[in-house]
């Protein structure tokens, strides 16, 4: 009997602290548990009930709603809510638009023609600023494959342009379109090139007259030719004019995303800038409002806004800068701002005349017909 005692005891001894520690193990799981649930219901309530939680939520909802997947922005805010905003934002954009350029700007002391790249780094997001001191060095160039956008690099190299970035806005279900459709207007050389709506329609446009002046806002075809603006396209909104922002706060910047806009100094020096976006641990993104306080800083007296996303690009010397935020690359896209030596010998032939592009696809893969 002893013997038994001997053998068994350490076999009780061993058990009861496997189940001992197995018990401990499963009040600290449930601990971890209840701990765990407590922190998401008081995160859900602080990110659903709060001002600060909704400021939050409302910023990643506005940087969806300018993605490929802005339908998810409605598990933030509401498919109802969501709407709105949408609208909200054309109906502010519109306002914007509005505001009465007083074109503060001296042409004639800017410095002769060189193109200037700066790279500037905030929290949160990197980027470039490109300077082109003589505006009349600015042309829209347009994409050379019927059916099909083109890379800006490729546009760059085609046309022995110095630098470039990308343009306006076009028509991109679910933002895989083949970039062939312009949305709104497009002008090059003073030529009316697109009108999606006709000539008397008012669009919002970013463009440059023929002195070199830029010009943003709302405005028809027939308006803008008449204003002697040569080249534009359609985007918006316009959200510096007279050396005032017109953005009030980070919370009405649009979200966060990869940015180009367009903007330019009293000296009439053009300032195109490329934020770099949706890659972390280099680039998150910008809001306009970020956008906003460095060209004020830099001086600017107007500026708006571009194509951004995933089209954002900045060619110079036939290399691209920045880091587009695509997988793929940069974008295959119909229009894009260059910058040349003799932008007076730039033809640019209209590449949707003779197309019936009210039942253009925009869906449909890229062809390669080449144009001359």
């Amino acid at each position: 009997m002893d013997n038994n005692l001997e053998t068994n005891t350490p076999k009780r001894q061993t058990s009861y602290r496997v189940n001992r520690t197995k018990k401990r193990w499963q009040r600290t799981v449930k601990q971890l548990s209840v701990l765990l649930l407590v922190a998401v219901l008081g995160g859900s309530g602080w990110f659903y009930l709060t001002p600060s939680g909704s400021d939050v939520r409302y910023m990643l909802a506005d940087t969806l709603i300018t993605s490929q997947h802005r339908y998810l922005a409605k598990y933030l805010i509401g498919q109802a809510e969501l709407d709105n905003r949408v609208a909200a934002y054309n109906e502010q954009f519109d306002a914007m638009a509005q505001v009465k350029d007083n074109h503060n700007v001296n042409l004639a002391s800017h410095p002769e023609g060189t193109v200037k790249i700066e790279p500037i780094s905030r929290k949160g997001f990197k980027g470039y600023l490109m300077y082109v001191h003589d505006p009349k060095m600015i042309r829209v160039v347009t994409t050379s494959i019927v059916g099909s956008g083109e890379r800006v690099e490729s546009m760059v190299k085609r046309t022995g342009a110095i630098a470039g970035v990308n343009g306006g806005a076009f028509d991109d279900p679910n933002w895989n379109g083949n970039g062939f459709k312009p949305a709104g207007i497009v002008m090059s050389g003073g030529k009316v090139l697109y009108k999606g709506n006709g000539m008397n329609a008012k669009v919002n446009v970013v463009g440059i007259d023929r002195n070199g002046l830029m010009v943003a806002g709302r405005y028809s075809p027939k308006q803008l030719l008449s204003m002697g603006v040569s080249d534009a396209v359609t985007f918006q909104p316009k959200f510096i004019v007279n050396g005032k922002g017109l953005i009030k706060s980070e919370a009405d910047g649009w979200g966060i995303a990869p940015r180009t806009c367009m903007a330019q100094l009293k000296d009439g020096t053009i300032v195109f800038v490329v934020i770099d976006g949706r890659q972390p641990g280099y680039s998150v993104g910008a809001t306009l409002y970020d956008v906003q306080k460095i060209l004020l800083e830099k001086g600017a007296v107007t500026a708006a806004n571009l194509d951004g996303g995933s089209s954002t690009v900045m060619v110079k010397d036939d290399e691209v800068v920045n880091k587009p935020s695509s997988k793929y690359g940069a974008r295959y896209l119909p229009t894009a701002f260059l910058v040349f030596d003799h932008p007076e010998d730039v033809k640019v032939p209209n590449i949707w005349a003779g197309i019936d592009m009210n039942n253009f696809d925009s869906s449909k893969k890229r062809t390669q017909q080449q144009v001359s």
